[in-house]
């Protein structure tokens, strides 16, 4: 067992009867203490009585003129948001009816890396105490940008981007943290801490380093540990068992349904499916394409059922990947949402 990712704060939420997710005072007070908001020296009288008041109630009000008085006008603008990412925490009576609201309507009007931090702390509840190395580290690449290098013999490497860059800029990956960074490094496997079946127990001690990199290349453990980690979050949220598992291509006469788990790959098979034209520099940043099918035919829309539904990922012309897991809630075709 491995209490893993600890800094998102998943050990101060509760669990309901149902096993969801409940926000608790203790969880509220944990994003006060984030460095948009956590108190400095320079912190005026009103900011630190606004900030000591929300560590007593961090359920209560807050007037406008509390928030007027805060000196610092990138204080008062973080507040406003904590505010507001306070009040979508605690607008359903779980955190995953929450996180779903946060899609809903005109957009979501909270900063990606709350979303990041509620994603993660999703995965960290989904996954277990029990979850292999490969799978937690997979599960990472739904909450954490990815920077993707493309090897000269066809490895295709994907690396935490902010520690890329953090460890690029010290010098203390020395050049291959440049290499990486510029998207274009040709690198011997030797030169990496690449995560792999024998080495998996490393991991636990680096869980928070993000620092490990995965070979997404077909028939890797990746590709697989990210498909069992995409059927238990549909599973968790949309309580239907699906399958997921790697394609080759989309070699189907009666391809009726696909989901982008990014911009860029909804964008591309979107093109695809229209019988578009689509330039072998944008084929070339597909990374993975997933055949995903329902255990019961019955949950699907009627036009859908016994037909497999595409998934896919890929990378920008930086060869950055931000996967959108909330595509995979919001876009499968179920007949109850239909």
């Amino acid at each position: 067992m491995h209490d893993y990712w600890q800094q998102s704060g998943y050990r101060l939420l509760d669990t309901d009867a149902q096993g969801h997710l409940v926000v608790t005072d203790d969880f509220l007070r944990s994003l006060l203490q984030r460095p948009e908001l956590a108190p400095v020296a320079e912190s005026c009288d009103a900011e630190l009585a606004l900030h000591e008041y929300l560590a007593g109630q961090p359920r209560g009000g807050v007037s406008e003129a509390q928030l007027a008085a805060v000196q610092d006008a990138d204080t008062r603008a973080n507040y406003a948001v904590w505010l507001r990412f306070r009040q979508r925490l605690l607008a359903c009576p779980t955190l995953e009816g929450s996180y779903m609201q946060l899609f809903r309507g005109e957009g979501v009007d909270v900063p990606p890396l709350l979303v990041h931090q509620l994603t993660e702390v999703l995965l960290r509840h989904i996954l277990g105490n029990e979850a292999p190395a490969m799978h937690a580290r997979a599960a990472e690449m739904l909450f954490r940008p990815q920077k993707i290098s493309v090897r000269d013999d066809g490895q295709v490497m994907a690396a935490d981007d902010e520690t890329v860059e953090r460890h690029a800029v010290s010098g203390s990956f020395g050049g291959i943290g440049e290499l990486l960074r510029q998207g274009g490094a040709v690198l011997r496997t030797a030169d990496l801490d690449v995560l792999h079946e024998a080495n998996a127990d490393a991991y636990w001690g680096r869980d928070e380093a993000r620092d490990l990199v995965l070979s997404l290349n077909h028939g890797q453990p990746a590709q697989a540990a990210l498909c069992h980690v995409l059927e238990g979050w549909v599973q968790h949220f949309l309580g239907t068992t699906v399958s997921i598992t790697v394609e080759r291509e989309i070699d189907d006469e009666h391809w009726v349904w696909h989901v982008g788990l990014d911009a860029q790959a909804s964008a591309i098979l979107n093109d695809l499916y229209r019988g578009e034209d689509v330039s072998p520099q944008r084929m070339e940043r597909m990374l993975c394409l997933f055949r995903l099918e329902f255990a019961d035919a019955g949950v699907v829309r009627s036009e859908v059922a016994g037909h497999p539904v595409y998934l896919a990922m890929a990378m920008d012309e930086q060869h950055h990947l931000r996967l959108k897991p909330q595509n995979l809630l919001l876009n499968l075709p179920l007949a109850r949402m239909s």
